[in-house]
C-alpha cells in the first residue's frame, strides 16, 4: 500500500499550531450558472468562464504557498442536470484537457483525476489517461481535478477494495482502522486539505471530500467561481495562517 501522505499534519495535530499558509488548497467552484444569468448568458457560458478561471489560480498557487489544489469539477449528482449542459460540460472538459495539456507540462503541474470513471464517455477517459501520464514526472502544483466524483461514492468504493482485500486474505479485519481506510481512497497520495473554499454563498459542502477535510478549515464567500482572482485566494490563505489549529486539543 502507499505510505501516508499525512504524517506531518498528524504530528502537528498532537499539539496544535500556527500555520504560514496552506499547502494543500481545495475548491468547490460553485456559482458559475448564476454568473452566466446575470449577464443574460446561458449556463454554459458561465462554465466556460469557470474553466479560464482555473488556468488563473493554479499559476498563482506557488505565490500563496500552496503545492497542491484539489478543485471540484463534476460531482456524482451533477447527472441530474439538463441533458443539454450535461453534453456541454462534457464537451468542455474534453476541449479543456486537449488545450491545457501542454501548458500543465511545460509548468511542471502535475494533474490527477479523482472520481469514478465508469460512467464517463471514453474519449474522455483517454484524454485523462493522457493528462496524468504526460504530467505524471512534475513535482510543481500538484492539480487534483475531481470529475464524477462524490465523497459517499469514493468512500464505499474504497470500502469494497478494503472487504475484498480481507476476504482474500491480504487484509486482517482486527487490523481496519481509520488509518487503514484513507489508503482505498482515491486521494491516497495526497495529504488532506488544509482549507477548503466555496464560492458563490452556499454554506455547505456538498459531498466533496467527507473524509478527507475532517479537519480542514473552512471559507464560504460569496464570490461566484469565475469572478474568484489570484487576490482572493492570497487573502484567504493569509486568513488561514493566522488561525490556530489545535486538532482537538486545548491551547498549552
Amino acid at each position: 500500500m502507499p505510505s501516508d501522505p499525512n504524517t506531518s499534519m498528524k504530528s502537528a495535530a498532537s499539539e496544535g499550531h500556527r500555520s504560514s499558509g496552506p499547502r494543500h488548497v481545495a475548491i468547490i467552484m460553485d456559482g458559475n450558472g448564476r454568473w452566466a444569468q446575470a449577464r443574460g448568458r446561458p449556463r454554459l457560458f458561465g462554465h466556460h468562464a469557470g474553466a479560464r478561471r482555473v488556468r488563473e489560480i493554479v499559476e498563482c498557487c506557488p505565490r500563496f504557498g500552496v503545492k497542491y489544489l484539489t478543485i471540484f469539477a463534476f460531482s456524482t449528482e451533477n447527472w441530474k442536470r439538463t441533458q443539454v449542459e450535461i453534453s456541454g460540460l462534457m464537451s468542455l472538459f474534453r476541449r479543456y484537457i486537449s488545450k491545457e495539456m501542454k501548458a500543465l507540462a511545460a509548468q511542471n503541474v502535475r494533474v490527477r483525476f479523482i472520481g469514478d470513471r465508469l460512467r464517463l464517455d471514453a474519449k474522455l477517459v483517454q484524454l485523462m489517461d493522457d493528462l496524468e501520464h504526460e504530467t505524471e514526472t512534475n513535482d510543481g502544483i500538484h492539480l487534483t481535478i475531481a470529475l464524477n466524483y462524490g465523497g459517499r461514492d469514493e468512500v464505499a468504493r474504497a470500502t469494497k477494495r478494503l472487504a475484498q482485500d480481507v476476504a482474500d486474505g491480504r487484509l486482517l479485519p482486527e487490523d481496519v482502522n481509520e488509518e487503514t481506510l484513507p489508503r482505498y481512497l482515491d486521494t491516497h497520495v495526497l495529504p488532506d486539505p488544509d482549507l477548503v473554499i466555496r464560492t458563490s454563498g452556499e454554506a455547505r459542502i456538498s459531498n466533496f471530500l467527507l473524509w478527507q477535510s475532517a479537519y480542514a478549515e473552512y471559507e464560504f464567500i460569496d464570490t461566484l467561481w469565475p469572478d474568484f482572482s489570484a487576490d482572493e485566494l492570497g487573502r484567504l490563505c493569509r486568513k488561514f495562517g493566522a488561525r490556530d489549529r489545535r486538532f482537538g486539543a486545548v491551547p498549552s
